[in-house]
């Protein structure tokens, strides 16, 4: 809206100093220089003088000139102050910050849609400290993101140049949470176009959907419908269960999660025992499980189980000191 109302300044002013030029040489017979100095002179106020002795007509038409070129400079000014005042320019300012920051990125989730789906995710992501970008449609929940220090690209995340801007091309992943499974669908399709080797993670509402997104490139579907479905049987026939996954999900005290730790080839973890890895003994990480490259999984592994690059550890605790570990297993 603000950038309308300058660029309506600038066109008037523009007509302003094309009339006063023309004025002055039609009036006056000056040169088209002398015409333009004068022009500018007059609607600055500077005071400097005349260029040349005016007649009665150009006198009358300086006065014109004056009084329209002050009043479009004044409302510039208003305009001006508008888009200084009202934020225009730091929010200028922090995006060209953020675009900067989102093309450095590498190794980073792209959320499309804050739909309630996206609201949770974007919450997760945030509480175990991923590096992530939202895009985003409407401009009041972008402003709300903004707020919240979180990364985001206001678009259509159907659009390519749109996930381009989130660096698609670098992300490790990709969570699509838009209300139609159709616009879920060709985010989906598009994203797997700009980057085969994402892995990319669905939202569908019907099983039919479930089965496209999956045939289009989606490494995993997930239904709310059935896991809400799911949740509600759990609450009547394990009620403790749930009630121990509510505390781990919803502590204020510390951040509780099932996370996974990769061991690449080169960990300093490699070809040593869980026991002398020090991974058994973490404080505050229980060790749940151990899965090769053929996903096969060891639970409750004994502790002279020797790790292997390409080894999956499953572990829980507080998310900092999960980092820590992942930090320590997963340097190459």
């Amino acid at each position: 809206m603000i950038y309308r109302r300058l660029l309506k300044v600038i066109a008037a002013l523009a007509m302003v100093c094309f009339a006063g030029v023309s004025g002055y040489m039609v009036i006056e017979g000056w040169s088209l220089f002398d015409s333009l100095y004068m022009t500018v002179i007059t609607i600055a106020s500077v005071g400097y003088g005349e260029t040349h002795p005016l007649t009665f007509g150009g006198r009358f038409f300086t006065i014109i000139l004056i009084l329209c070129g002050s009043a479009t400079l004044i409302y510039g000014l208003s305009i001006l102050t508008a888009f200084i005042v009202e934020g225009e320019l730091t929010d200028i300012l922090r995006r060209r910050k953020m675009i900067k920051t989102i093309s450095g990125l590498a190794g980073h989730f792209i959320v499309c849609g804050m739909s309630a789906t996206g609201r949770y995710v974007i919450d997760e992501l945030k509480k175990t400290g991923r590096t992530f970008v939202v895009i985003e449609r409407d401009p009041e929940k972008i402003k709300g993101l903004n707020a919240d220090g979180i990364l985001t690209v206001e678009g259509d995340a159907t659009n390519d140049a749109i996930l381009q801007a989130a660096n698609i091309g670098r992300a490790a992943g990709l969570l699509t949470t838009l209300h139609a499974d159709a616009d879920n669908l060709f985010v989906v399709v598009t994203a797997r176009g700009l980057n085969p080797a994402l892995k990319i993670i669905a939202k569908a509402m019907n099983e039919e959907s479930e089965r496209k997104l999956r045939q289009v490139g989606a490494d995993r579907v997930v239904m709310p419908n059935f896991i809400g479905g799911m949740r509600m049987a759990s609450e009547m026939i394990r009620p403790s269960v749930v009630s121990f996954l509510d505390v781990m999900l919803r502590s204020q005290d510390a951040t509780v999660r099932v996370e996974e730790i990769n061991i690449p080839a080169g960990s300093p973890l490699t070809w040593k025992s869980l026991a002398e890895s020090g991974v058994m003994d973490a404080a505050g990480v229980t060790l749940v499980a151990v899965a090769d490259e053929q996903k096969s999984y060891c639970f409750n592994p004994d502790r002279e189980r020797r790790l292997v690059a390409g080894d999956l550890l499953i572990v829980m605790g507080v998310v900092e000191n999960i980092l820590k570990l992942k930090a320590r297993a997963e340097t190459a």
